[in-house]
């Protein structure tokens, strides 16, 4: 099979991506073959290949918003089936006995494995994947509408759940692209008021465009307090900002992965009670939820799709901010 490896991180302006022809895996126990028809490209990613956050495997392939099919089961795979569309996010496995799984946060496990980290991802014509932590998948959509769902659509509903904002209030969201998009189709079906902040024109347009009651730079001050934010944008400098627009007793989410430093600040801006908070990874139970809602709230993503052999290039138009929405590889 064709892959593109990830063998030394560095700027993505030189192309860190290559393609190397691979033993297509086979499955284990517990285990199925995925044969791939679509892989978002993630903030994640970038940070892998550019050196932010350290390799865990090496070469490794990327890619943890996988949409394609089973070709093939492992022994004791009776979830699934042979020709049916299935869903892979950044959480490959979990042991399932600590104390983290056993309350329910298996995405704070400290034996847990993570696709396109530290086992080979979806920019890759097959991937191999524990069964049990696939998400089924309908056919409705196309699958490149369905991959940023994985973990753009996940991690931002986490967030959303742990802002713990409700009906009639205020959630600000700081930075717009995959993830905010997609949380603020989401809110606004749950009836939540939405401020967003982004210095880029095009997606304060496309944040108007999805219902958002205003919208400005992460600098401003909003009309109204914020009850709860989610920072999408890994710049610690707006951890601050978030907090000083936001009321008493509110929470601030750091939904990201990597983040820049956060800057010294005066006390007063976290006192009364404010709350700032991470995101870390996200369980199936997640999955399964979020996955519900979109149904339920018709979410749909805004695409920007690029065939695979474009992977660096698609990493580099993230890097510089000028994908709208999503972007997915298509790699059939």
């Amino acid at each position: 099979m064709r892959a593109l490896l990830l063998r030394e991180q560095k700027p993505v302006e030189e192309g860190p991506l290559s393609f190397e022809e691979l033993p297509i895996p086979r499955p284990g126990p517990g285990q199925i073959l995925v044969r791939v028809r679509a892989c978002g490209v993630c903030h994640t990613d970038l940070h892998i290949a550019e050196g932010d956050l350290p390799l865990r495997k090496s070469p490794v392939v990327l890619g943890h918003q996988v949409v394609g099919e089973v070709v093939e089961k492992g022994p004791g795979v009776t979830n699934f089936q042979e020709g049916q569309r299935v869903g892979l996010f950044w959480l490959a496995w979990a042991c399932g006995e600590c104390s983290f799984c056993r309350r329910g946060l298996e995405n704070l496990c400290p034996k847990a494995q993570f696709t396109g980290y530290t086992v080979d991802g979806g920019f890759s014509q097959y991937t191999r994947a524990f069964a049990d932590f696939a998400l089924p998948l309908p056919e409705d959509l196309p699958p490149e509408e369905e991959a940023p769902l994985l973990c753009a659509g996940i991690v931002g509903f986490r967030a959303l759940k742990l802002c713990g904002v409700g009906k009639g209030e205020i959630l600000g969201l700081y930075g717009f692209g995959a993830s905010a998009h997609l949380v603020l189709q989401a809110a606004r079906f749950l009836g939540i008021r939405v401020f967003v902040f982004t210095r880029s024109p095009a997606h304060q347009t496309h944040a108007r465009e999805l219902g958002a009651e205003w919208v400005g730079n992460p600098k401003d001050r909003p009309p109204e307090p914020l009850d709860s934010a989610i920072i999408f944008a890994p710049a610690g400098w707006i951890v601050p900002e978030a907090l000083a627009s936001t009321r008493p007793a509110g929470t601030v989410v750091l939904a990201g992965i990597h983040m820049t430093p956060i800057p010294e600040m005066p006390y007063r801006l976290l006192w009364e009670e404010r709350v700032v908070r991470s995101v870390a990874n996200a369980t199936r139970a997640d999955g399964e939820e979020f996955l519900r809602l979109v149904k339920e709230a018709r979410i749909r993503p805004k695409v920007q799709v690029f065939p695979w052999e474009e992977a660096n290039e698609a990493l580099l138009r993230l890097k510089r901010a000028e994908v709208q929405g999503a972007a997915v590889l298509r790699v059939f």
